[in-house]
């Protein structure tokens, strides 16, 4: 079991510095989706995400992995989670540890360790599935790349400066 690294530290100086994930589920229609992000602590914007309909390694594995692929040679994020049993993962923890990347976990039973996800998640449900109505995973499955797009670029945070998380990331890098 990795330590709390992150210890409830939600700020981050630069981007791709500290990440933060998990997995939430979904029911339409009697039928399960699975969404996993990674979430930039520096400016909220979700990195990464991959959805399945099934919980197997494979969501986590295919999230890190497109993750991984926007860090610039030298970022080596911390990247937070909870105990998961896919986070517990040997081929997990290899992936992390072959690109520098420092595991950090919540303590067990204890959600707001991992409060920044846990808040993005209440978010996008009330913003994108609780108002609507789908009728299959993969009408759900579009609006979640559609508000995730929505939310990286456009929905502006006060937070932020008024400006969405992929605007400040770009303002910080402009800099």
């Amino acid at each position: 079991m990795a330590p709390n690294v992150l210890a409830r530290q939600f700020e981050a100086d630069r981007p791709n510095q500290k990440w933060v994930t998990d997995v939430t589920e979904f029911n339409v229609r009697g039928q399960k989706l699975y969404l996993s992000p990674v979430m930039d602590l520096y400016n909220g914007e979700i990195v990464a995400y991959e959805t399945s309909e099934r919980p197997l390694f494979g969501l986590v594995g295919n999230m890190l992995k497109k993750a991984m692929r926007r860090l610039s040679p030298g970022d080596q994020p911390l990247l937070h989670s909870d105990q998961g049993w896919q986070y517990q993962q040997p081929s997990y923890r290899r992936m992390l540890a072959d690109r520098g990347l420092t595991q950090s976990m919540s303590r067990k039973g204890n959600c707001l360790d991992n409060a920044a996800m846990e808040s993005w998640f209440a978010t996008l449900k009330t913003e994108c599935f609780y108002l609507r109505r789908y009728d299959s995973i993969e009408q759900l499955q579009k609006a979640i790349g559609q508000f995730i797009h929505y939310y990286n670029h456009q929905r502006i945070r006060l937070k932020l400066k008024g400006l969405s998380p992929v605007q400040y990331r770009t303002q910080a890098l402009d800099a």
